[in-house]
């Protein structure tokens, strides 16, 4: 089933990029989203890159190491050109309105000098960033001065700082928030004047415990003269529609590189999805919308430089270690990823910044001087109308959407997810929980779970009263028939079965049958270890999704023999070998005994737990893993008590030698794998001696 889905998935795939495919100009080889497991799945392209802006074209020279992009509510484009020293007006077609490159000031002409930050509010007055001339300053539409803010000054500033302002973002409240280079506290927070009011957010100090440990041995001026612990700077910000803002640090290796913070600096964005949103997750294994290897893409971490804000929740970061922008919704999920590293039509050099313009993306690249302007091919747009159907309320909309994006790509995980919340809002919960069962999602899964649960046992609670009564009359009838049975004299009752069940609840006297008394059977010890390994099997299975987080294709019963009949087989030679020179009392066959009915409470609780789990909800999976917890309580309290017996040792003895088990069990492995290397080497050297003799044959 899952070599079907996979297999129509990438002929989806590459039916989808062939179509969405711009005229005379080729799409990257693959587009891609992660699975639940970690894995790079094949995805239609979601955005195709329409329009290339150059400076050239508008009639203005080229654009000089552009490093800024902002979209106002009227969707112009406004681009800081920071090594012309010029602010950049377009439409939202990219074509050119007007230039800025200097206004009045007291009567003279003012010019920018290196502009790094551009932002214009909803009455359209225009910040600017005004880097090396370090301040900000404030124009109205037509160009005209309406003020400068100069470097704050602050009790709470470093006696040295120095004001070098990067980005800005202005709140309706006229609040300026600043990153400014060197700030490490956080973001700058200035009032309608300029003033510096605190800082807001923050990162936290990132250092390696050796680092501090060698410091905090330094002599004084040694400490000195090492790095200093500092957070990591801020690179970008954006306000969202309701006012928080979302900030962005190029910190790789970390867990949260994109943050919001509420007014208060708190960091509340949402991380439900399979994976924190950090771009690209570890290594990744890539395959070509065609279903052909490219290999391994992996140069880092991904790192991001800008972040924007986008409706119904949704935001994009941009990553400057791959040239890629990760698209996500308000929960955190991965919704789609665009672009790469290269010179082609959708590809970036360096991009610096990114901004929406509706539902189209602009790309600001300072390497190739060029705006790049995309459109949301057909696959992207069902993303995107999925998504705010779902935040409006739409289910019926959300689910259309939906089931169009699955026709495109059945590897998506989001969609099922997406499915599955559009039927739980019409009620359809037993088809919601297939849906969320597809999209690995067990939140909201026991959702529909528990929903379906109570209706179905409204609807059929006679049918379930009826077979419990039932249930109940017959366990009391053979009850009766037992006891009955045991009277007769035909009846032999037969012990040496009995042992096992009869050592789960007196494992003293249960152990010394086994041992003095001759009731324990090898054969059932080694049967007990065989069910166990079937249980185990079934369990990894058949147990409930709520509770399974087993990659069923790829679970192999081959494993669960190996992992549980190895350690077994190698705990009774480690503690035979241990005890026979330790005074153990117990023989070969003894210790296999007293470990195999050791296993039993293992089998007695698994087998229900694994029906358990099937009509569990996610609240009540705390019960599932008691469970578990007995059991293995169990297991290790019979085992103590029949090595204690088996080998009458004392109960400090019996632990000594319990852990000194372990140890040998560890050296025997150790030998074992050296052993087989130098077979291996072995085997190699006869291989090449023979290859070289054959050839000089």
């Amino acid at each position: 089933m899952a070599v079907i889905k996979r297999t129509v998935g990438l002929l989806l795939t590459l039916c989808g990029i062939v179509g969405f495919a711009a005229p005379g100009h080729a799409l990257p080889d693959y587009s891609y989203n992660y699975s639940y497991w970690g894995d790079a799945e094949p995805a239609p392209y979601p955005y195709r890159a329409e329009k290339h802006v150059y400076g050239t074209e508008l009639g203005i020279g080229h654009f000089n190491t552009p490093q800024d992009v902002f979209v106002a509510t009227d969707r112009r484009i406004y681009i800081a050109d920071s090594g012309n020293n010029r602010i950049v007006c377009l439409d939202e077609y990219g074509n050119l309105i007007r230039t800025i490159d200097g206004f009045l000031h007291n009567g003279e002409n003012d010019s920018f000098n290196k502009p790094y930050g551009v932002f214009v509010d909803d009455n359209n007055d225009i910040f600017i960033a005004d880097t090396h001339h370090n301040r900000i300053v404030q124009l109205a539409h037509d160009g005209s001065l309406i003020g400068i803010f100069e470097s704050p000054d602050s009790s709470i500033l470093p006696e040295n700082f120095q004001y070098f302002p990067l980005k800005l973002q202005v709140d309706k409240a006229n609040r300026m928030y600043v990153v400014a280079q060197g700030a490490y506290e956080g973001i700058m927070e200035l009032d309608s004047f300029g003033g510096f009011k605190g800082y807001v957010g923050t990162n936290k100090v990132r250092f390696s415990p050796a680092d501090l440990l060698w410091k905090r041995l330094s002599t004084k001026e040694q400490a000195e003269q090492m790095e200093l612990f500092l957070p990591i700077e801020f690179s970008n910000i954006d306000l969202d529609e309701r006012g928080f803002i979302y900030a962005v640090s190029s910190e790789a290796n970390s867990n949260a590189p994109i943050k919001r913070f509420n007014p208060s600096g708190e960091d509340i964005l949402r991380r439900e999805g399979y994976f924190p949103p950090i771009g690209d997750v570890d290594v990744i294994h890539v395959e070509a919308a065609a279903g052909e290897d490219v290999g391994l893409m992996n140069t880092g971490s991904s790192r991001f430089i800008d972040v924007v804000s986008d409706v119904s929740g949704m935001y994009s970061g941009l990553d400057s270690t791959r040239n890629r922008i990760f698209t996500y919704d308000r929960d955190g999920n991965l919704l789609y990823q665009l672009g790469g590293i290269g010179t082609q039509w959708n590809n970036f050099q360096k991009p610096v910044a990114i901004e929406m313009v509706g539902d189209r993306l602009a790309v600001l690249d300072n390497e190739m001087n060029r705006l790049t302007l995309f459109a949301p091919t057909r696959y992207g747009s069902y993303i995107r109308e999925a998504v705010k159907s779902h935040d409006a309320g739409r289910a019926d909309d959300a689910a259309k959407a939906w089931n169009e994006v699955l026709q495109m790509n059945a590897n998506f995980d989001i969609a099922y997810i997406g499915m599955g919340k559009a039927l739980l809002k019409q009620d359809e919960n037993r088809l919601a929980m297939a849906y969320f069962q597809n999209g690995n999602n067990r939140q909201y899964y026991s959702e529909a779970f528990k929903r379906y649960r109570k209706e179905y046992m409204w609807n059929h609670f006679d049918t379930i009263m009826t077979l419990l009564i039932t249930g109940a009359v017959l366990t009391v009838a053979a009850r009766i028939y037992w006891v009955r049975r045991r009277k007769h004299a035909y009846f032999v009752e037969t012990r040496v079965m009995r042992v096992p069940f009869y050592t789960l609840f007196r494992p003293f006297n249960g152990f010394w049958e086994l041992k003095y008394e001759g009731k324990g059977r090898l054969t059932i010890a080694l049967s007990i270890v065989l069910a166990l390994v079937v249980t185990m099997v079934m369990k990894r299975q058949y147990s409930g999704f709520i509770v399974n987080y087993n990659k069923l294709s790829e679970l192999n019963s081959v494993d669960e023999l190996i992992y549980i009949v190895l350690p077994f087989l190698l705990f009774c030679v480690a503690n035979w070998s241990l005890t026979t020179l330790m005074d153990g009392e117990g023989k070969f066959h003894e210790i296999v005994m007293a470990v195999g009915y050791a296993m039993l409470p293992l089998v007695a609780l698994y087998l229900p737990q694994i029906l358990f789990s099937n009509i569990i909800t996610r609240e009540e999976a705390a019960f599932y893993y008691l469970f578990e917890t007995i059991a293995v309580i169990w297991f290790l309290w019979l085992l103590f008590v029949g090595m204690m017996t088996v080998h009458q040792y004392s109960i400090m003895k019996t632990i000594t030698t319990l852990l000194l088990t372990v140890v040998v069990m560890l050296f025997i492995v150790f030998i074992g794998i050296l052993c087989f290397s130098l077979l291996q080497q072995m085997i190699a050297f006869v291989i090449s001696l023979f290859t070289e003799i054959s050839a000089r044959a």
